[in-house]
């Protein structure tokens, strides 16, 4: 009988394939920011006009910030004093959201717009 691996394990585990996968994926938190800083959004996803029957409470108690739908009115009042909501709130009215301008600032992409020296530009 030889050693047990204990690296490279992760195929089976469903919590870890799971969280790789993008198909039930959050929204990002410039998504949300939008979503609550428009008043018309912030409407039309806490009063639904239609009733969907596969979400949680048919659609009608949403939690914009968590981006989560609750089964009833009291989970979603639950939820709301909860301190995972009020971090997540929190995190997103203050923290200004990133811009694609940043984003590809970040990734080296961008417009150089330098100074160039004398000497730089001869060798």
């Amino acid at each position: 009988m030889g050693r047990v691996r204990h690296k490279r394990t992760h195929h089976a585990r469903r919590d870890v394939s799971r969280g790789a996968r993008t198909r039930a994926r959050k929204l990002d938190q410039d998504q949300v920011h939008a979503n609550l800083t428009d008043p018309s959004k912030s409407l039309a996803l806490t009063h639904p006009s239609t009733l969907d029957p596969s979400k949680a409470g048919l659609g009608q108690f949403y939690c914009i910030a968590c981006d989560r739908h609750m089964p009833s009115a009291q989970h979603l009042e639950a939820h709301q004093k909860s301190k995972v909501h009020k971090r997540r709130l929190k995190r997103v009215l203050e923290e200004e959201p990133f811009t694609p301008e940043e984003a590809e600032r970040a990734a080296g992409i961008g417009v150089d717009n330098r100074q160039r020296n004398a000497a730089a530009m001869e060798a």
